[in-house]
């Protein structure tokens, strides 16, 4: 004689699927949260909360001591906006990013096509490149500035030798002394430490390029710029545009070169955004504040135009 089991109530039956199935796909959506959710918070501690926190000061009326006064409205705006200095400093901000990238990117591009070639002691110029990547920016920076030290710097020495200086002491051997030269000698530091990651990156790209295609171009009798011109330069192009831009933004952001070399002086004559910011900061915390939520606002529009220049979508698909 067989136990009969009675039966469930009305309804329990198709509930507890549902319920199982329900928290099954709970589960299956958070699951991803558990490996993204470490990276989320960071991204949210590191970046977004530093941003509010930016927005809010630049609202505040700060002591220099650091003391919260109240509220300033839209003063610390006004105020940075009738600083003398500013449109000399967006002034060059805007020369420092293009011409910068602009060289970098020329002489990483034929640097990458060296590399890409066979040679001699390939390798070795491949380890040397690191070099400047590998050291600090700011030990580089100090390094170029006791280079050029107006007295006894081994650039005014080589120069002195060779006959180009006649004096340690004139004005001519002050690189750093004057705006112009030392604007000169800080763009060709920031040259110097972009080089390698450019190049890499467009060596990387020239990798990708199947050598049948230039088989196929020589065979048909195709000269060698126009087979770079026609192949070489259309294949390259993510790899430029991911370059260019990670260059655009680390170049506008540079900082330690700057205030390594000159400190942003004499005055501000030789200062970008960022370092105007950082010595605003010194007396004026609101007006700095201010200055960081427009360097965060021409960060976005170059990104933006550059991308809209480069036609991104195109390049990427």
């Amino acid at each position: 004689m067989t136990e009969q089991i009675a039966p469930a109530p009305p309804g329990t039956r198709a509930s507890l699927p549902r319920r199982e199935s329900r928290a099954r796909r709970v589960g299956r959506a958070a699951t991803p949260l558990l490996w993204i959710g470490p990276a989320i918070a960071l991204i949210g501690v590191v970046v977004l909360w530093p941003v509010v926190v930016m927005f809010r000061t630049s609202f505040q009326h700060i002591s220099p001591d650091g003391f919260v006064l109240g509220s300033a409205g839209g003063k610390n705006y006004a105020d940075l906006f009738h600083e003398p200095d500013l449109k000399g400093v967006l002034t060059r901000t805007v020369v420092w990013v293009v011409a910068v990238v602009a060289v970098t990117m020329l002489i990483s591009l034929g640097l990458a096509q060296l590399f890409n070639e066979r040679f001699p002691g390939r390798r070795v110029a491949r380890w040397a490149l690191i070099a400047p990547w590998a050291a600090s920016v700011m030990m580089t920076s100090l390094v170029f500035r006791w280079a050029l030290d107006a007295n006894n710097g081994v650039i005014n020495v080589f120069l002195h030798d060779v006959g180009l200086l006649k004096s340690f002491n004139s004005n001519q051997a002050d690189w750093l002394g004057r705006p112009w030269s030392a604007f000169v000698w800080m763009m060709v530091v920031a040259v110097f430490v972009s080089l390698p990651f450019s190049t890499y990156a467009l060596l990387a790209g020239l990798q990708t390029i199947p050598g049948e295609l230039y088989e196929a171009a020589r065979v048909d009798g195709a000269s060698r710029w126009r087979i770079y011109r026609s192949i070489t330069l259309p294949l390259l192009r993510p790899a430029l545009l991911v370059s260019a831009l990670i260059n655009v933004i680390n170049v506008f952001n540079s900082f330690p070169i700057i205030w390594e070399m000159t400190r942003g002086g004499p005055g501000f004559q030789t200062s970008t955004t960022t370092t105007f910011m950082f010595l605003l900061k010194q007396s004026y915390i609101g007006e700095s504040a201010a200055m960081s939520v427009l360097n965060f606002g021409l960060v976005i529009v170059i990104v933006l135009v550059f991308l809209r220049a480069t036609r991104w979508k195109q390049q990427v698909t």
